[in-house]
C-alpha cells in the first residue's frame, strides 16, 4: 500500500544516487538521464559550483520571511532581471506559482480580466493556471474553470486576430509548446502577437518556464527572435533542482504589485535563492551559452542523421537541448524500452518523445544517447514495415 495519492503514473525505477548526466537506481542499474527531472537540472546532477553555494547559505540561515531585506535576493533578481532585459522580480516556488503571479498582475495593470492563450499550451495546475491551460484532458472533473480564458490555435495569426479586442489584458504564449508537443512558434506569427498586443493594450506575457535559463542557447527563448515581452515567467531550470520560480516584468509594473498585493512564505527562500545565483552565473555566461548551441546543433543533426529514414519517426523538431522526436507508435511502450535500454527521456503531447538532456552533456553522452534511441526505433521500425 503506497500512502501517497497516484497522482503520479510512477516509472518502475527507483533512484538511488545521481551525478553529472547518470542516475543509479536502487538495483545498482545506470541510466543516461536525458529527462533533466523534466528540464530542471540543466547543470546536470548535483553541479558543485551550486552544491557549494548552497552549503554556504545553510550554514547562515534557512528562513526568514519576506519582512526582511535579504540581499541575496537583489543580487538574484538583478542577475535574472538583466539576462532578460526586464526590470522587476517577484520571486516564487514553481512555475505554476510564477504564472499565477503573472495573471494576477496582467489583470491589476490592464483592469482587464480577458486573457488569451494558446491550444496545447500547458500553464501548470492550480485554478488559474489550469484555466489558462489549452488542454482539455488537465481540466476534467474539477468543475467549472475560472472565466475569461480565450484559446486560439498555436501559430494562427488569423484566429488571434478574431479573438482580439479591447477586454483582453494579456496574450500568455511559450515559445516553444513544451507538454504540447515541442511546437516552436513561428517568427512572424510570434511577432504579429507582439503587434496585436500594443494595438489593444494588451501585456504579452512569455512562458519561459521550461524554455528559459539556457535551455535553447540562449537565457531564455524569446530572445532567438527578438521579442520584447512585458513579463515572463521562469522555474525549473532556475534553481538546479531547488523549489524556486519568478515571475519578471518591466518597470512600470511595479506599481501594480506593491505590499499587501501578492506575497509568498517561502518565495525567494534564502537556500533556493543561493542555488539560482550559482546557476545562472553558470549558464549565463556567454562561453557556456555557445558551448550549448554548438553541441545543441550537432546533437540535433546527428539526431536527423540517425533517423530520418526510419519510417516511424515523422518529425525531428525543437530548439537547443529540447527537441521532440514526433513518432508514429505507441509513446509509453516507447519510454520504457528506452529505460531497459538504459536511457531516460519523457513524452510530449499524444505523439513526441522529449529530449531534454543536460546543457553539461558531454559529446560521448549525447552520442550514446541517440545510439540508443536510434536502437529501439530501429526495430519498432521493422515491426512496423
Amino acid at each position: 500500500m503506497s500512502y501517497l495519492f497516484p497522482t503520479y503514473a510512477k516509472w518502475e525505477v527507483a533512484p538511488n544516487s545521481a551525478k553529472g548526466t547518470y542516475l543509479i537506481d536502487e538495483t545498482g542499474k545506470q541510466y543516461l538521464d536525458f529527462t533533466s527531472g523534466i528540464g530542471v537540472c540543466n547543470l546536470g546532477h548535483q553541479p558543485q559550483e551550486v552544491k557549494d553555494e548552497v552549503l554556504k547559505q545553510l550554514d547562515k540561515f534557512w528562513h526568514v520571511s519576506n519582512l526582511f531585506q535579504i540581499n541575496q535576493q537583489e543580487t538574484a533578481a538583478k542577475i535574472l532581471a538583466t539576462a532578460a532585459n526586464l526590470d522587476a522580480v517577484f520571486f516564487a516556488n514553481s512555475g505554476a506559482e510564477a504564472n499565477e503571479a503573472a495573471i494576477k498582475l496582467a489583470r491589476k495593470a490592464t483592469g482587464k480580466s480577458k486573457i488569451i492563450t494558446f491550444e496545447k499550451s500547458f500553464h501548470g495546475r492550480t485554478f488559474a493556471t489550469m484555466a489558462a491551460t489549452g488542454q482539455d484532458k488537465i481540466k476534467q472533473g474539477f468543475g467549472t474553470m475560472l472565466e475569461t480564458f480565450v484559446y486560439v490555435p498555436y501559430n494562427d495569426i488569423t484566429s488571434l486576430e478574431q479573438a482580439m479586442d479591447e477586454n483582453v489584458a494579456a496574450v500568455m504564449l511559450e515559445v516553444i509548446q513544451g507538454e504540447g508537443g515541442i511546437n516552436v512558434g513561428n517568427e512572424e506569427f510570434l511577432h504579429e502577437v507582439e503587434k496585436l498586443c500594443k494595438k489593444f493594450q494588451a501585456l504579452l506575457i512569455i512562458d519561459e518556464i521550461q524554455t528559459g535559463v539556457g535551455r535553447t542557447g540562449k537565457p531564455f527563448a524569446f530572445q532567438h527572435f527578438g521579442l520584447d515581452p512585458d513579463i515572463i515567467t521562469v522555474a525549473k531550470g532556475l534553481g538546479s533542482g531547488f523549489p524556486i520560480g519568478a515571475m519578471v516584468g518591466k518597470a512600470y509594473l511595479k506599481e501594480f504589485f506593491g505590499p499587501g498585493s501578492h506575497g509568498s512564505t517561502f518565495g525567494g527562500n534564502p537556500v533556493a535563492i543561493a542555488a539560482a545565483i550559482a546557476t545562472m552565473n553558470k549558464i549565463f555566461d556567454k562561453e557556456f551559452l555557445e558551448e550549448i548551441n554548438q553541441k545543441s546543433q550537432a546533437f540535433t543533426e546527428e539526431l536527423e542523421n540517425s533517423l530520418q529514414q526510419l519510417p516511424i519517426v515523422k518529425e525531428i523538431k525543437g530548439l537547443g537541448f529540447m527537441i521532440g522526436i514526433d513518432i508514429q507508435g505507441d509513446i509509453p511502450t516507447l519510454l520504457a524500452e528506452l529505460r531497459e535500454e538504459g536511457l531516460l527521456v519523457l513524452s510530449a503531447g499524444e505523439s513526441v518523445i522529449r529530449l531534454l538532456p543536460p546543457l553539461t552533456a558531454s559529446i560521448e553522452e549525447l552520442k550514446e544517447g541517440i545510439n540508443l534511441i536510434a536502437k529501439v526505433l530501429q526495430k519498432h521500425s521493422l515491426t512496423a514495415i
